[in-house]
């Protein structure tokens, strides 16, 4: 055989796909898992016409599923970031939109069943050791993908997938706020670094120059606000002690301005080299908690109930984080937050990559 077949679910997970793979099925160590990832997907060409990714970040997207060991959790899940076009593959952070296929994904490989009405799935993040817990719609005990759920930036409705992010805060960097500042100023432009799901550099839109109502495409077409925010970037990822980030996906970029839609605050998100055409889940509980955080550079109404409902205005519309968060005299301590997205199974089969890459276990 000159090719190694490899089981997989392509799967949307939120605003994100690709395919979903048994960890079980792939090599153990990872230079060797980051090669069958790059085949797997055809990163190196701008759309993928090797692979199976679909030419931007949001579809080059991997999600690799385990039964868990850990004592709270029944399945692991491990993500993996692949270049479009570098062929590179970034394990450190996670992804939340991908994460909302893991509780269905998980029922259809068997590595969990499925109970009556809806099934809760405990997940653990492998990347970054948050929690999350995942309820699935499993009517007659099989996943239900059809349903009135709507998410912007997904053009159909489906079932709902409710999310629970726990222990989020400091995965990356070990601290809410990386740096000890509520706002660090990087070649002259204020901004806060923060690490809740996702480590984070977020500034104000007018800062650069910008409305933060530009649209994806206009934003991408700004090659000098790209490069100034790379720039400020890589230096705060060393002030966060990440060390040199030029070849790694954190932390993202995020800009913030006041809201316009009814929303609490607009936003836009950056992967780190292209917009995101929607928001990251991770990101939004990063950017929801800013919010929440006086005296960051989220200059926004902080809400009074608690838990707090924070929507954040995005490229294609608004995404709901509902945090569940307590102020203390050193801060805010954030507890969990809660989202809701859509998921649904698109192909299941066999994904081949050329043997001489991996011949499989």
């Amino acid at each position: 055989m000159t090719q190694t077949a490899i089981p997989y679910l392509f799967m949307r997970g939120g605003t994100s796909r690709g395919p979903y793979l048994n960890r079980a099925d792939l090599p153990e160590d990872l230079d060797t898992l980051a090669k069958v990832l790059i085949a797997m997907l055809g990163s190196g060409h701008a759309l993928n016409i090797d692979g199976i990714g679909g030419g931007a970040a949001v579809t080059t997207k991997v999600a690799m599923l385990s039964q868990s060991e850990n004592d709270w959790a029944d399945i692991d899940y491990f993500f993996a970031q692949v270049s479009v076009e570098d062929c590179l593959v970034d394990f450190k952070p996670t992804c939340g939109n991908i994460l909302s296929g893991v509780g269905p994904a998980a029922i259809e490989m068997g590595l969990i069943p499925a109970q009556e009405d809806e099934t809760q799935i405990n997940i653990r993040a492998v990347n970054t050791g948050a929690r999350v817990s995942a309820t699935v719609q499993t009517p007659d005990r099989r996943v239900a993908y059809a349903g009135n759920a709507q998410i912007d930036g997904v053009p159909h409705t489906a079932a709902p997938v409710a999310l629970q992010f726990m222990d989020t805060v400091g995965g990356a960097t070990g601290a809410f706020l990386p740096t000890g500042n509520l706002v660090d100023t990087i070649d002259g432009i204020p901004v806060t670094c923060m690490d809740v799901a996702m480590p984070m550099v977020i500034a104000r839109a007018s800062d650069f120059g910008l409305t933060g109502y530009e649209s994806a495409a206009a934003l991408d077409d700004n090659t000098e606000f790209f490069t100034r925010m790379e720039t400020i970037r890589l230096k705060a990822g060393k002030l966060m002690g990440m060390g040199d980030v030029s070849k790694s996906v954190t932390p993202k970029f995020g800009i913030v301005a006041p809201a316009r839609d009814g929303g609490t605050i607009a936003t836009r998100y950056f992967m780190p080299w292209k917009t995101h055409p929607t928001m990251a889940v991770t990101g939004a509980q990063c950017l929801a908690s800013c919010v929440l955080t006086p005296g960051t550079v989220a200059d926004a109404p902080t809400p009074n109930e608690r838990p707090a409902t924070i929507t954040l205005e995005h490229a294609s519309g608004q995404i709901d984080v509902l945090v569940d968060y307590d102020l203390t005299g050193n801060g805010i301590t954030i507890n969990s937050a809660g989202l809701v997205r859509t998921a649904r199974k698109l192909a299941a089969g066999h994904v081949f990559i050329p043997t001489h890459i991996w011949e499989g276990n």
